[in-house]
C-alpha cells in the first residue's frame, strides 16, 4: 500500500523560478508517495513497534493515517497529578512512577514549571493512561526533544509499563539509538519500504551503562534535595556520593550512621537515594542503594534502610537474597496522646523497612573515610567506575 499526497501548484514568479532554474517536469501538481506495509501486524502478538527515518520521510504521514496523535493540553492552574483526575489519586501516582516520573515533588507542580524531560514523560504518561483497552497508542517526534541519554532512559521505563499494562503502542522517531532500549517487537522504515521487520528476533537483551561514583560535600546534594519526598534538610556529617553517567550527574546515594541500632558499633542507615526526574525508571535507585549497603557491608557494618516510595520498597521485598524485612516493614507507626507508641497496618502509607544481607562490595572503602582526609589526601572527587547493568 502507498500513501500517495497530492497537491495543486499555485504558480507565480517563486515558482518560475524554480522551474527555470531546476528541471522540474511536473508544473501542475506536487505528489509524494509514502509505502506503508503493515499489514502483517495482525499475524503475531506484539506489544512495541517502531517507524523510524529521517525527517520527510512520511512516518507523521502513517500515524495519522493510522489514526492520529492525540492533542494533550493540560490545565495550568493543577497539580500535575491533578490532571490524571478519571483515575484515583493512587492509580495516577502509580501512572506516573511506572512512566519514570516518580519525583513526588514535581507530581505537585503545575504542567509549564516542568522541564522538557518531565513534559515529555507527563505527556506519555497521561496519553498512555487515556487510551482505553485494545486502541494503539500513537506517538510522534519520540525523544526528538530531549536529551540522548534522557531518550534511552526514558525509553526503558516506556516498554517495562507498555509490556506490564499490556498495552500497544507505535512510535515514530528519528533517531535508532533508543532501539535497544524500547526492545520493540517490529520496527518499520518507510524510506526503505518492504514490510516490517520482526525485531523481537533480533534482540539482544538489556542494555548495559557505567557509572561514575565519587565521594562529594555535603553541598552537592542542593542539586538533588528538591526531587525528594523528604525534607530538604541533611545532616552535613553523612556521607554523599554523586552518580554519573557520562559525565552528567544522574543520582545521589546519602548514607548516615544508625546511632543506637541494636547495639551494633557499625550501623548505618539509607538517608536519601534520589535520581532525577530524567534518569528514573530505569532502575539506578535500587542498584546505587544497593551499592552504598555492599560497600558499608565490606568493612563489617549494617545497612537499613526506610522508605515509602513503593517502587523502591517492592523491589526489595522481592529481592530477598539481598534485603531482609525488618519488623516495621510494611508498618505506620504513630503516636497516641500519652505518647506511647502503637504500630497499625496502614497501606496507604506504609513504610518499607529492610536490612541489606547481600554480598559486600570490596574496592570502595575510601569513599567511606572522614572527609577531611580524603580532602587532605585530594580524594573527595576521585573517580571510580563500576557497571550496574549487564
Amino acid at each position: 500500500m502507498n500513501i500517495e499526497l497530492k497537491s495543486k501548484i499555485q504558480n507565480d514568479k517563486y515558482t518560475n523560478y524554480v522551474y527555470d532554474t531546476f528541471d522540474i517536469q511536473n508544473r501542475e501538481e506536487t505528489i509524494v508517495s509514502i509505502p506503508m506495509n503493515l499489514d502483517g501486524l495482525n499475524s503475531f502478538d506484539w506489544n512495541i513497534g517502531v517507524i523510524y527515518g529521517g525527517s520527510g520521510c512520511g512516518k507523521s504521514t502513517i500515524l495519522n493515517t493510522l489514526g492520529g496523535v492525540k492533542v494533550i493540553e493540560f490545565d495550568k492552574e493543577k497539580a500535575l497529578i491533578s490532571n490524571f483526575d478519571w483515575l484515583e489519586p493512587e492509580q495516577a501516582s502509580r501512572v506516573l512512577t511506572s512512566i519514570g516520573l516518580s519525583s513526588v515533588p514535581t507530581w505537585l507542580r503545575p504542567f509549564h514549571f516542568l522541564s522538557n524531560g518531565e513534559q515529555y514523560r507527563a505527556t506519555l504518561a497521561y496519553t498512555i493512561a487515556k487510551a482505553n483497552d485494545g486502541d494503539i497508542i500513537l506517538i510522534d517526534e519520540y525523544t526528538s526533544v530531549v536529551d540522548r541519554d534522557v531518550a534511552k532512559a526514558m525509553s526503558f521505563a516506556l516498554q517495562k509499563y507498555i509490556r506490564r499494562e499490556n498495552k500497544k503502542i507505535i512510535l515514530a522517531s528519528c533517531h535508532f539509538d533508543i532501539m535497544e532500549w524500547l526492545l520493540p517487537d517490529w520496527t518499520y522504515s518507510p524510506e526503505i519500504g518492504g514490510s516490517i521487520v520482526r525485531a523481537d528476533l533480533l534482540r539482544l537483551g538489556r542494555p548495559e551503562i557505567s557509572l561514575q561514583v565519587s565521594r562529594v560535600e555535603a553541598e552537592t546534594f542542593d542539586l538533588f534535595k528538591k526531587h525528594h519526598y523528604l525534607t530538604e534538610d541533611v545532616n552535613e556529617t553523612y556521607i554523599f556520593l554523586l552518580f554519573e553517567w557520562n559525565d552528567k550527574p544522574v543520582a545521589m546515594s546519602v548514607i548516615g550512621r544508625h546511632i543506637g541500632r541494636n547495639n551494633v558499633e557499625k550501623s548505618f542507615r539509607g538517608s536519601r537515594v534520589v535520581v532525577l526526574p530524567d534518569y528514573q525508571g530505569m532502575g539506578i535507585g535500587s542498584k546505587i542503594s544497593e551499592f552504598s549497603a555492599g560497600i558499608i557491608k565490606n568493612t563489617g557494618g549494617k545497612y537499613y534502610t526506610k522508605t515509602i516510595n513503593p517502587a523502591l520498597g517492592e523491589y526489595r521485598n522481592k529481592t530477598i537474597e539481598k534485603w531482609k524485612p525488618t519488623a516495621f516493614n510494611g508498618v505506620f507507626r504513630m503516636q497516641t496522646n500519652n505518647h506511647s507508641t502503637i504500630y497499625s497496618k496502614l497501606k496507604q502509607r506504609a513504610s518499607y523497612c529492610h536490612e541489606y544481607i547481600g554480598d559486600g562490595i570490596v574496592g570502595y572503602d575510601e569513599l567511606l573515610l572522614p572527609i577531611q582526609r580524603l580532602r587532605n589526601n585530594k580524594m573527595v572527587n576521585k573517580e571510580i567506575f563500576t557497571k550496574f547493568f549487564g
